[in-house]
């Protein structure tokens, strides 16, 4: 594995603090992503480290940065692979696609490694979305430098019957297996989902963020993604049920839910939260999917009570010499 300075980053779109740093990655099995770094001032208090949701990307979460850095974090973010600028699934860069959900830990295990290659300081914090949080949570069950996640409305299961989501699963395993887990998902899109329009979209409620999303993949349309594959509605699926039986992260735990959410399962979500023995939920009134992506008055909120989660976390740790920087 290895990191490479001076990857592109969409300062022109991102809303993003200054002091950007963009690096190409090389994961474990060769795959090339892309990560963007805000070391922060040099008595940062630790180290948010951002796994953004499907289609997503590093400039979207530039807003999210600039919250972190102001309240005294470094901030590590990635493009999964197959998203983003990072490596895509070649015979239809716009098709969301994966073999097997584990293997985005190795996009993880590049991100961390950079982080430490950085001498970024600890505590570390995961700060998850949706997908990012599917995988943020075997992430933490992993790997044990977490101090700290703030989740944002996490994909540990989809807001469907339990007979529809049975039945799905069983029918993209049969598709995979059969060859077609590279078609698209029925009933979704080949095109950007943001393009179907603000009117009765799940994701946020604020038309000026839903319109600023649109500017940023209409500016920058490498950005943009379709809708997943059968294999890997059918891996998400998978890998939901495996952490069903998962043991539970111990760390101090924030979970975010808007009360408009239908994306996931909130009662899954709060079901798994009370179990944890440092977990708790915000809800907030009339948000939808994209909690970080909602208007101000529920921003305010959010970032009031992750203040309040920071301050009770530990002491800044000391900070590494970096490697020769990449």
């Amino acid at each position: 594995m290895g990191a490479t300075a001076g990857a592109p980053f969409f300062a022109d779109v991102a809303d993003a603090p200054d002091g950007a740093d963009a690096f190409w990655l090389t994961a474990a099995d060769g795959t090339r992503i892309r990560a963007v770094v805000w070391r922060g001032a040099s008595d940062a208090r630790g180290t948010a480290v951002i796994f953004p949701g499907r289609t997503e990307f590093a400039e979207k979460y530039g807003r999210v940065a600039g919250g972190l850095v102001e309240r005294g974090l470094a901030v590590l973010v990635l493009d999964w692979r197959g998203q983003g600028l990072s490596d895509r699934y070649p015979p239809n860069p716009m098709l969301g696609h994966i073999r097997d959900f584990r293997i985005y830990q190795r996009d993880a295990a590049a991100l961390l490694d950079l982080g430490t290659a950085l001498g970024l300081p600890g505590p570390r914090y995961l700060v998850a979305h949706s997908m990012g949080g599917c995988i943020g949570l075997r992430t933490l069950l992993e790997r044990p430098e977490f101090s700290g996640a703030i989740l944002s409305a996490p994909m540990w299961r989809l807001e469907m019957h339990a007979m529809t989501r049975a039945l799905t699963s069983r029918m993209t395993r049969l598709a995979s297996l059969a060859g077609f887990g590279a078609r698209l998902m029925p009933g979704t899109r080949p095109g950007p989902t943001a393009h179907a329009g603000f009117a009765g979209n799940a994701l946020t409620s604020h038309v000026d963020t839903f319109e600023w999303c649109v500017r940023q993949i209409n500016a920058h349309p490498e950005l943009s993604l379709g809708g997943p594959s059968m294999q890997w509605t059918h891996a998400a699926l998978h890998e939901m049920t495996r952490l069903d039986t998962a043991p539970l992260p111990r760390i101090p735990t924030l979970v975010m839910l808007g009360d408009a959410e239908n994306v996931v399962s909130s009662t899954a979500i709060r079901a798994r939260v009370a179990r944890m023995a440092a977990g708790e939920v915000l809800d907030l009134p009339g948000a939808r999917h994209e909690i970080f992506m909602e208007g101000p008055e529920t921003l305010a909120r959010v970032w009031e009570r992750i203040e309040r989660f920071l301050d009770k976390m530990p002491a800044r740790q000391g900070v590494s010499e970096p490697d020769t920087p990449p």
